[in-house]
């Protein structure tokens, strides 16, 4: 069972969740290239353009380590890169768990992802200009639970920990992504997990990833904000493994 961070963070993220699997599974957990203790001389900023080579480097690690029908559970962002690294490698992975998943943040048409182009040009301005204000400003919008601040303060003071221009262009690749068309690409069995009042990714936007994809269940947590794996580990816990 492989773990997958989201945007700004790292695999400490995953440190209250993956531990309970120790004892079914052998659980991986790492940091993308770029982030964490990641060695920064492996980033290209255009090899990193897009999620696909963030799939393409979770394919690797499969390899690397001989996976075969493992389970790969993401958070945010990498809810679709391991919904990409399942459609790359479908012997490798017979699962994939997505939390607060999102295969398009921005509205088009009928479809509602919850931000108009214009909100996502001014975010990504706003953290061009000054990436510490950024982090400290939207930790806590990310992460709710405003009785709990020292949750916002964990995660913003992930995001201030990451290089800006790293955190600028997967800011870009992340909230500019289109993968709509991937989802009914995806073999693997998939539990969708959704918190209520998640500003990144709504209900809406968790349904409609269930719906789209062939073997799909979706779950919604006791839980409220877009980082579960922080605040509420064990509702995560339960229901991955009443899914595994």
């Amino acid at each position: 069972m492989i773990f997958a961070h989201g945007y700004g963070c790292d695999q400490q993220m995953w440190r209250l969740v993956a531990p309970a699997f120790e004892d079914r599974f052998n659980v991986v957990t790492f940091d993308h290239v770029g982030a964490g203790g990641s060695d920064l001389s492996f980033y290209n900023r255009q090899r990193y353009s897009s999620i696909d080579a963030y799939a393409d480097d979770i394919v690797d690690i499969g390899r690397e380590l001989d996976f075969n029908d493992a389970i790969i559970v993401g958070h945010s962002v990498s809810a679709m890169i391991g919904a990409l690294a399942s459609i790359k490698a479908p012997e490798m992975f017979s699962s994939v768990v997505m939390v607060g998943p999102s295969p398009r943040y921005i509205n088009d048409g009928s479809y509602i992802g919850g931000f108009e182009r214009e909100d996502i040009d001014e975010l990504l301005a706003s953290l061009a200009e000054n990436h510490i204000a950024w982090s400290n400003a939207m930790a806590p919008t990310i992460m709710g639970n405003s009785d709990r601040p020292e949750l916002a303060s964990e995660l913003a003071d992930s995001f201030c920990r990451m290089d800006p221009e790293i955190a600028r262009t997967f800011a870009r690749v992340t909230f500019t992504s289109d993968n709509r068309a991937d989802l009914p690409k995806v073999t693997a069995q998939v539990l969708v997990l959704q918190c209520r009042d998640d500003i990144i990714a709504s209900e809406n936007v968790g349904r409609y990833v269930a719906d789209a994809i062939p073997h799909a269940q979706f779950v919604m947590l006791d839980a409220t904000g877009h980082c579960p794996n922080l605040s509420a580990p064990q509702a995560v816990i339960s229901a991955i493994k009443g899914f595994v």
